[in-house]
C-alpha cells in the first residue's frame, strides 16, 4: 500500500513532473477546447489561452512554466510566423508592399504617439519608462492568424498588408530594444556596425543559399515524403537561429523562411497539407496554451495604482491599434470589414511585448506593477483580437461570396486524367489538383483504358493498382478522386468515350513514351483523342517537378483570343500560376496580350503578368532560344479549322522538344 502511495505521489504531485503526463494534458486541452468553445461560439484560440491560465502556475499550478514548456512555446511561435509567411500570397504581398509599409508605419508610430504622453503625464512614469512602455504598444503578435487561416482568407488584401506590417513594426521595435540594451551596456559604438554586418550575412543566406539548396532538394521527387518535411523544418529553425545571431528576433527568421519557401511549396500539395496539419494541430496550440500560463489574474486584487495602471495600459494598447487600423483604412480606402480585420489581427500582444517588458524589467526601467499589468494586457488583447478577427473574417467571407458569381462566372469543372505510366502519374495528378476548381469541389476522374486483347484482364488488374495509388496521392492534398477502368479496342476511342460518360470538361495526358519526336507530337493516340473530342486537352512532359520551375512561359499563336476555348485554358493557366507562385510571361501578339490583361482584370487577379510581343511566327527559332531548363513552357496548339490555327506551331513543338530534352513542356489544345 505504501508503494502505491509513493508511486501516486511521484506522478501526481503538483506541479506534475512526469513529461508523459504533461504532454498528455496538453493534447487533452487541444482536443477538448474546440469541442467546448465552438458550442459557446467562442473562438478556439481563446479556449486554449483560458485552459493555459487554468493549468498554469497562476491557476491550479498543474504544470510549471519550465524549460520544456518554453521550448514548446518557442516552437509554436516560430511555426506560427513560418505559416504566416508560407501562406502569404507573394504576388499580392509584392503588389501591396507599399500598402504594407503604410500600415506598418501607422501601426508603429500611432500607438507610440498616443502611449507616450499617457504614460508620462497621466501615469507619471519617468521618460525612459514611458518611452519603453509606449514602444511595447507598437508591438503585435499574429495570435489570431489561425482564424483567418482556418477560414481560408489568408489571400485577402487586408490580411496581406497586416502580415507585412507586423514584420515591419516588430522589426523596428526590436531594433529600438537592441539600442536600449546597448545604451545600458555602453555598447552603442559598435552596435550599428555589428547589426549591419550580421544583417547582410543573414539576408545573403536566406535570399541566395536557401533557395539554391531548396531547388536541389525538391528536384529529387524520389526522396521519401518525410524528407521534404524534415528539410522544411530544418530551414525554418536554422533561419530563426541565424536571425538571432544577426541581432534580430527569431520570429523574423521564421517568417523569412516562410517567404523563401513559399514559391517552392504549392498550395494544393501534400507537403503543404502536412505542414498546415502539424502546425494547426500541435505546434501553434502549444504556443497559445503557454501564453495563458503566464497570465496572473491575482494582480487585480492589489492596490488601486496597480489596477489603474492595468486598465490604462489595456485601453491605450487597444485604442492605439484601432486608431492605426482606422487611419490605414481611411488612407487606403478600405471598408469597415477590412478595417476591423486589420484591427483584429494587429491588436493582440504576446511574444515581442513580453521580450520588451522583460528586458526593461531586467534593467530596472520597468517595475512589478507594469510587468503584471502587461501580463493582463496580453490576455485582454488576445481575447479582443480573437473575437474581432472571427467576426470581421466572416463578414469578409460573406461579402466575397456575394461577389463570387460575377467574378468567376461558370467554371464547373471535371478533369479526366488517363493514367498508364506510374512514373508520370504524380506529375499529372499534381497538375490536375493545381488547376482544379476548389469552389465546386468536383472529383478528379482517374481513368485507365486497356486494349482488348488476350492480356487485357491481367493488365486491368495492374491498372487498378496504379489507380489506387493515384487515389492515395490525391487524398494527401484533401481532394477527391474517382477511378474508372474500361476496355476498348482503341485507347483513343476509349478515352473519348469515357470523357462523355463522366461529363469531363478537360483531359490531362502524359507525354507518350518510347516514340520518336514526330510521334510524340502527332502520335496515333494523341491525334485520335484530339479528333474525337472537343474538350480542352493538356499534354504534359515534366522534366522537373512543377514547383521548382523559375518561370512559366506561354506561347500563344495570333488570334488566340478569338477561339472559343480561350478563356477556359487561360483560367487554368492562371490557377496554375497562383498555386505555384511563379512568374508568368506570355509570348503573343499585342491584340492577344490585351485580351489576356482584360481577362485578368475581370477576374480580379493580382498576378504579375509579363508580355513579350511576337509577330513573326515564321522565325520559330527565336521562340526556341527563349527556352531554358528551369522554364515551364506552355504551348497553345489550336486544332485545325480554328481561327488561330497555324502550321508553324507544330514546328515550334518539335524544335523545343528536340533542343531541351530535360526541360518541361505542356501542350494545350483549346476546346472547340
Amino acid at each position: 500500500m505504501q508503494n502505491i502511495l509513493e508511486i501516486f505521489n511521484k506522478h501526481f504531485n503538483i506541479p506534475f513532473s512526469s513529461s508523459v503526463l504533461v504532454f498528455s494534458i496538453f493534447l487533452l486541452i487541444i482536443f477538448i477546447s474546440p469541442i467546448i468553445f465552438r458550442r459557446l461560439r467562442i473562438p478556439d484560440i481563446i479556449g486554449l489561452i483560458l485552459f493555459g491560465m487554468i493549468i498554469g502556475p497562476h491557476g491550479f499550478n498543474l504544470i510549471a512554466k519550465n524549460s520544456a514548456v518554453d521550448l514548446l512555446s518557442t516552437i509554436g511561435l516560430l511555426y506560427l510566423m513560418f505559416i504566416a509567411g508560407l501562406e502569404l500570397d507573394l504576388n499580392k504581398f509584392i503588389k501591396y508592399q507599399h500598402k504594407s509599409l503604410i500600415f506598418g508605419f501607422f501601426t508603429f508610430i500611432v500607438p507610440i504617439i498616443i502611449g507616450l504622453p499617457v504614460c508620462y503625464y497621466f501615469l507619471g512614469f519617468k521618460f525612459n519608462t514611458s518611452f519603453l512602455t509606449a514602444t511595447m504598444f507598437a508591438t503585435q503578435t499574429l495570435v489570431a492568424y489561425p482564424i483567418v487561416s482556418r477560414l481560408k482568407i489568408t489571400n485577402n488584401e487586408a490580411v496581406s498588408i497586416t502580415v507585412g506590417g507586423t514584420i515591419f513594426t516588430d522589426t523596428a521595435v526590436l531594433i529600438i530594444l537592441a539600442f536600449i540594451s546597448g545604451s545600458v551596456n555602453n555598447d552603442l559604438n559598435h552596435l550599428w556596425i555589428r547589426l549591419l554586418i550580421s544583417l547582410i550575412l543573414f539576408l545573403a543566406v536566406v535570399i541566395f543559399l536557401v533557395p539554391y539548396l531548396t531547388r536541389i532538394m525538391f528536384s529529387k521527387p524520389d526522396l521519401e515524403r518525410n524528407m521534404h518535411f524534415i528539410y522544411v523544418l530544418l530551414v525554418v529553425f536554422m533561419c530563426a537561429f541565424l536571425s538571432e545571431l544577426a541581432g534580430l528576433e527569431s520570429i523574423i527568421g521564421a517568417f523569412a523562411a516562410g517567404l523563401v519557401l513559399n514559391k517552392f511549396i504549392p498550395r494544393n500539395s501534400s507537403l503543404m497539407n502536412r505542414l498546415e496539419f502539424f502546425g494547426h494541430s500541435l505546434f501553434i496550440p502549444f504556443f497559445l496554451i503557454s501564453v495563458g500560463m503566464i497570465i496572473n489574474l491575482k494582480v487585480l486584487s492589489s492596490d488601486f495604482d496597480a489596477i489603474l495602471i492595468t486598465v490604462t495600459l489595456i485601453i491605450v494598447a487597444l485604442f492605439g491599434k484601432w486608431a492605426a487600423a482606422y487611419i490605414t483604412a481611411y488612407v487606403l480606402k478600405y471598408d469597415a470589414r477590412q478595417r476591423n480585420l486589420i484591427f483584429g489581427l494587429s491588436s493582440s500582444h504576446a511574444a515581442a511585448t513580453i521580450a520588451i517588458i522583460l528586458v526593461g524589467y531586467k534593467f530596472g526601467i520597468i517595475d512589478d506593477k507594469i510587468l503584471n499589468a502587461t501580463i493582463l494586457l496580453i490576455l485582454v488583447t488576445c481575447l479582443v483580437a480573437s473575437f474581432v478577427t472571427e467576426h470581421a473574417a466572416k463578414k469578409v467571407i460573406l461579402a466575397s461570396k456575394q461577389a463570387l458569381p460575377a467574378a468567376i462566372g461558370k467554371l464547373d469543372q471535371k478533369i479526366l486524367v488517363p493514367i498508364a505510366n506510374p512514373d508520370s502519374m504524380s506529375g499529372l495528378l499534381d497538375f490536375a489538383t493545381a488547376i482544379n476548381d476548389q469552389v465546386n469541389n468536383l472529383p478528379i476522374i482517374g481513368l485507365s483504358v486497356i486494349e482488348d486483347n488476350e492480356k487485357s484482364q491481367e493488365r486491368l488488374i495492374q491498372a487498378k493498382k496504379i489507380l489506387e495509388d493515384a487515389v492515395n496521392h490525391v487524398s494527401a492534398v484533401d481532394q477527391v478522386m474517382e477511378i474508372k477502368t474500361t476496355i476498348d479496342r482503341n485507347i483513343a476511342s476509349g478515352i473519348s468515350r469515357a470523357s462523355k460518360e463522366v461529363f469531363a470538361t478537360e483531359i490531362v495526358l502524359g507525354w507518350p513514351q518510347k516514340q520518336s519526336i514526330s510521334d510524340i507530337i502527332f502520335g496515333r493516340i494523341i491525334d485520335g483523342i484530339i479528333e474525337q473530342t472537343q474538350l480542352t486537352v493538356f499534354i504534359l512532359r515534366l522534366g522537373n517537378p512543377l514547383n521548382v520551375h523559375k518561370e512559366i512561359k506561354v506561347i500563344c499563336p495570333p488570334y488566340s483570343e478569338m477561339d472559343s476555348g480561350f478563356t477556359k485554358w487561360l483560367d487554368r493557366v492562371f490557377r496554375l500560376v497562383a498555386t505555384l507562385n511563379q512568374k508568368i510571361t506570355f509570348i503573343a501578339t499585342y491584340e492577344t496580350n490585351v485580351q489576356i490583361e482584360l481577362f485578368a482584370l475581370k477576374q480580379n487577379l493580382s498576378l504579375p503578368i509579363h508580355h513579350i510581343p511576337f509577330t513573326n511566327w515564321n522565325k520559330t527559332d527565336e521562340l526556341v532560344l527563349n527556352v531554358i531548363n528551369h522554364d515551364l513552357i506552355i504551348l497553345i496548339t489550336p486544332r485545325r479549322k480554328s481561327v488561330s490555327y497555324h502550321p508553324v506551331i507544330g514546328n515550334i513543338s518539335r524544335k523545343t522538344a528536340k533542343r531541351n530534352s530535360p526541360s518541361s513542356m505542356i501542350i494545350i489544345y483549346p476546346e472547340t
